[in-house]
């Protein structure tokens, strides 16, 4: 059993109304899963105020609130405390409650608007590959050791981050790599963790439906390399002009990476093709299986990071080497008629200016590109008409299609794309609603050696709509239709059809 008071160590409390010598269960943020001797924190979300749920959390057992506002009535037996931020409440109480398993491990943040989830994902395989028991907190998966987990959010909430490292710790991990959102960030998810070391990857066009500006956006990034410590590394891309606005103020140790500018890690692109890349980083030339010239960037904090927490240079080469794409991040597949179907992630309109760029700098132009791609519901409407010029403007064709809708109209979100289409490139461009027609349509237009880009889900294996999941999953659908394709002009040239 835990005693309330030891959870409150490091909280800011405003007053306390009861005692904190009681013993307790759990903690929760949602009413609904509250019972006997639990504590409840009223959290303000985007939508739901868990104040008004602090009666309820009471009914289903709640021994202590803690709150930003204490209700009208308190009851006798129940343990209400005050704090000026309920969101940082949750998170150092969480940390204790798990017995701050952040300080038993190496912990490494990874935030920026692209590259994330590549860079916390390669920094997993290679650290496994070195022998080291390693865990990820990441978009696409959660690793305990060689135990997977499916993923919820980039960044958990407090009480399931350091459940996660908690879990770690007992398994014998000695690194972690986690992505850092901004709105992990904002929500102080993050806060009370020990970090090592802290990586800033890029700063695009995102989630303006939330931050408001992109000043704001910046400002929450820069926030979480604000807190690290001194005895912290910060790692950032000085190639982005917001690379050396991160370090401002930040007590960590700076540190830079860049393929153009001066920087402490600096690598130089050599070759850059459909089968992968060849860097020379450090004077020294690898061969990477990722392609483009984010991925560059990308290996490049790899590296940098790797040899930060100890490893040595010519190790870390091989290791790069041998490294895979992270699924959903510029994956591809070539069918048996020589059409290459590329799936990303893409879903800003600078990833997805990146992925078509990278694309057209390696085909010959012989070959058409037909790119699928669509906008999430519910997120940031801005984009919308940026993504759908880009595409158009940098593909052969641009099919505009549903991501995931969510409780959007999606004939809305696809009025917002078309919106923003140059005129020169109208005739460019085909609008079909239904992503697996979109999908069926691109294949069908596509000819021997042509590519087919599928933008915006990656990894995902579901389609939101309405508020619900259905399965979907791009690279197994296009797979499915090509090969289908090429088993009917199989059959037809042998007279079966």
């Amino acid at each position: 059993m835990i005693v309330l008071k030891d959870i409150l160590y490091k909280v800011k409390i405003d007053a306390v109304y009861g005692n904190t010598d009681t013993h307790i269960n759990a903690i929760h943020f949602d009413s609904r899963k509250v019972s006997l001797d639990d504590v409840f924190v009223a959290i303000r979300g985007t939508a739901v105020d868990g104040h008004d749920y602090i009666t309820k959390a009471i009914e289903n057992g709640a021994i202590a609130v803690i709150c930003e506002k204490l209700p009208a009535e308190l009851i006798n037996g129940v343990t209400y405390i005050s704090v000026e931020d309920a969101h940082h409440a949750l998170a150092v109480m969480a940390s204790n409650f798990y017995g701050n398993p952040s300080e038993n491990l190496k912990l490494i943040g990874v935030t920026g608007t692209n590259g994330k989830t590549t860079i916390a994902s390669l920094l997993y395989e290679l650290f496994k590959k070195a022998g080291f028991k390693t865990g990820l907190l990441s978009t696409v998966k959660v690793m305990v050791g060689q135990d997977s987990f499916p993923a919820t959010h980039t960044t958990p909430d407090p009480m399931a981050i350091n459940g996660y490292l908690k879990s770690m710790n007992l398994a014998g991990v000695e690194y972690c790599f986690m992505e850092v959102s901004s709105h992990g960030i904002d929500q102080q998810r993050t806060t009370g963790l020990e970090f090592v070391g802290g990586v800033f990857s890029n700063l695009t066009h995102d989630h303006l439906d939330y931050h408001h500006s992109f000043a704001e956006y910046r400002d929450v990034k820069k926030r979480f390399f604000d807190q690290l410590s001194p005895r912290a590394f910060a790692l950032v891309n000085v190639d982005d002009k917001n690379g050396v606005y991160m370090l401002q103020n930040t007590k960590a140790k700076k540190l830079t990476y860049a393929l153009k500018s001066y920087a402490d890690y600096k690598a130089q692109i050599l070759e850059n093709q459909f089968h992968g890349l060849l860097l020379k980083i450090d004077n020294n030339e690898v061969w990477s299986k990722l392609i483009g010239n984010f991925n560059a960037y990308n290996l490049l904090a790899v590296y940098g990071v790797a040899i930060e927490l100890g490893l040595e240079k010519m190790e870390v080469l091989q290791y790069l080497s041998e490294l895979e794409s992270v699924g959903g991040r510029f994956q591809y597949y070539i069918s048996q008629g020589e059409i290459t179907a590329i799936v990303d992630y893409a879903h800003t309109p600078d990833a997805l200016k990146n992925v078509l760029e990278t694309i057209n700098a390696i085909r010959t132009g012989n070959e058409s590109l037909i790119t699928v791609v669509g906008c999430g519901g519910d997120r940031d409407t801005t984009k919308r008409p940026l993504m759908a010029n880009i595409a158009a403007k940098l593909s052969s064709k641009a099919l505009f299609t549903s991501d995931n809708p969510r409780t959007e109209n999606p004939e809305k979100i696809l009025e917002d794309m078309e919106s923003g289409v140059e005129p020169q490139f109208y005739n460019k461009t085909l609008t079909i609603q239904d992503r697996r027609q979109a999908i069926r349509t691109a294949c069908q237009l596509a000819q021997k050696n042509d590519i087919i880009l599928i933008a915006g889900k990656g990894h995902e294996n579901y389609q939101e709509i309405n508020g619900v999941r259905r399965d979907f999953d791009d690279m197994k659908i296009v797979i499915e239709l090509l090969n289908n394709m090429n088993q009917h002009s199989q059959d037809t040239s042998n007279g079966n059809s």
